[in-house]
C-alpha cells in the first residue's frame, strides 16, 4: 500500500522497496521511464528499490511517494513533463519609478 493510501486509511507512513518496485512494475514502467516521470535519476530509482546505498538504508521520501500517487492518478504536472521556461521577452515588465509615479498622480512611490 502506498504512503498516501496509508495516510488516508490511518496507517503508517512509508513505502518499502518492494512496494516501490511493485508500483513501477504495476504501471508497466522501466526504471528509466519511472525516473523520467518522477523527475529523478534512474540511479535513485535503483536505490529506492534496493533500499540501500553504499551499505546505508535509503527510504523513499514522502514527496516521492506523493509523486508516485500523482503519476498513478494521471496528474499532468507530475508526469515528468517540465514546464516551459519563460523567455525574457515573455516575462512581465517591471514598472519604472517614473511610470509608477505617473500612475499615482505624480506622487512618490517611496515609503516615507
Amino acid at each position: 500500500m502506498f504512503a498516501v493510501e496509508c495516510v488516508l486509511s490511518g496507517g503508517e507512513i512509508g513505502v518499502t522497496p518492494e512496494e516501490f518496485r511493485a508500483w513501477r512494475k504495476g504501471l508497466g514502467l522501466g526504471q528509466k521511464e519511472a525516473a523520467e516521470r518522477l523527475g529523478l535519476r534512474k540511479r535513485m530509482i535503483q536505490y529506492y528499490e534496493k533500499g540501500e546505498r553504499d551499505g546505508k538504508t535509503v527510504e523513499v521520501p514522502l514527496t516521492v511517494s506523493l509523486a508516485c500517487f500523482a503519476v498513478t492518478k494521471h496528474v499532468v504536472q507530475f508526469d515528468g513533463v517540465k514546464p516551459k521556461k519563460l523567455r525574457s521577452s515573455d516575462r512581465p515588465k517591471k514598472a519604472s519609478r517614473k511610470s509608477a509615479s505617473k500612475a499615482n498622480g505624480g506622487k512618490s512611490t517611496k515609503n516615507a
